[in-house]
């Protein structure tokens, strides 16, 4: 039962986050970063503490901010059992919002805290935040690495030689025009096969052990930013903000009108994001709030706030590509004391 357990975990963690690979990126912004024999790392927006984000594709209020959002280029960090450094550049949406999609590091490590000397223990990296266990007591399979990586040929997979790894994505903008060639290998990437052995971490005949193959596709690798609702959303309405109090306590109250392109234009609009910074700050960080379209004029009012501090806020609008549209910056509130 142990050992069931641990490689059937082992790999549903690996499966279930490869195959978000390519979600939601931010146009240049490459899906695949780092493909190698003992370690993995791609970008997908795989968690969001934004309530009703509708493109993310899980909700955790409790995620670290530094974890839901692709990290700059300032916070440049080493890729986990590699020399290789991530991000060569800064990734944003429209409006100079930083693209929501994380990047996700998979890697195995030989296991120093137990008497074999052949296992490993896996963890997982997310930007440069501190790395974290999820499973030990691995093993590699003889004569097999624990990534082996399939590309399309001929209507067919075709494995990838593993004297060829790792590849990684050495120009900075996915699919611009130095994105050819040796560079842009990693690209052709479509399934990764995971291969495990795990053991109940005894010895001698009380050991046991059980291995496990899987090929995991990576549905959303190769496909890009589908423009499939046409032109980037127009916004069309500005964002007011107000001072207000709630139950004798200060609050700012927000206030907007649909977006053009809401009830008229093209008529795709899907939500609307606002971004909150406290005055000083620069760039507008990860989105502070989601509000689903659909009403004739929005109100949202913000009690998270502390007194003495001023805030600065900004609305935007999304429509189901999903593309974000220019950002509309409302005046700064100042909480008093």
């Amino acid at each position: 039962m142990s050992v069931a357990q641990t490689i059937r975990y082992a790999m549903s963690t690996l499966e279930e986050h490869l195959q978000t690979a390519g979600i939601h990126l931010a146009p240049g912004q490459p899906e695949l970063v780092l493909a190698g024999a003992d370690v993995v790392a791609f970008n997908a927006d795989y968690a969001t503490r934004t309530r009703n984000d509708l493109f993310a594709v899980f909700y955790d209020p409790d995620v670290e901010i530094g974890a839901v959002a692709s990290v700059p280029r300032s916070r440049r960090f080493t890729i986990p059992s590699t020399p290789f450094q991530y991000p060569d550049t800064n990734y944003f949406m429209a409006g100079g919002v930083r693209s929501p999609a994380e990047t996700i590091t998979f890697f195995f490590l030989p296991d120093t805290l137990t008497p074999r000397q052949d296992d490993f223990m896996l963890l997982r990296q997310v930007n440069d935040r501190p790395p974290q266990l999820v499973a030990r007591n691995l093993l590699r399979i003889p004569g097999t690495p624990f990534f082996r990586y399939f590309r399309i040929r001929s209507g067919g997979l075709d494995s990838i030689p593993n004297d060829s790894l790792p590849l990684f994505h050495s120009v900075a903008v996915h699919g611009s025009p130095a994105d050819t060639g040796r560079a842009s290998r990693i690209d052709s990437v479509k399934a990764v096969r995971v291969s495990l052995m795990a053991t109940n971490g005894r010895t001698g005949d009380r050991e046991r052990k059980a291995s496990l193959n899987r090929l995991i596709l990576l549905p959303n690798v190769g496909f890009g930013t589908l423009g499939i609702c046409g032109s980037p959303p127009i916004l069309g309405t500005s964002l007011s903000a107000s001072l207000t109090t709630v139950e004798g306590l200060p609050a700012v109250s927000l206030t907007w009108g649909r977006s053009a392109d809401e009830g008229g234009g093209e008529n795709d609009v899907v939500r609307y994001v606002l971004f909150r910074r406290e005055t000083g700050q620069s760039g507008w960080e990860d989105p502070y709030l989601s509000i689903p379209a659909g009403q004739t004029s929005y109100l949202y009012v913000d009690t998270n706030v502390e007194r003495g501090a001023s805030y600065q806020y900004a609305l935007a609008v999304q429509d189901c590509t999903p593309t974000l549209s220019s950002l509309s910056a409302a005046v700064t509130v100042v909480i008093p004391h």
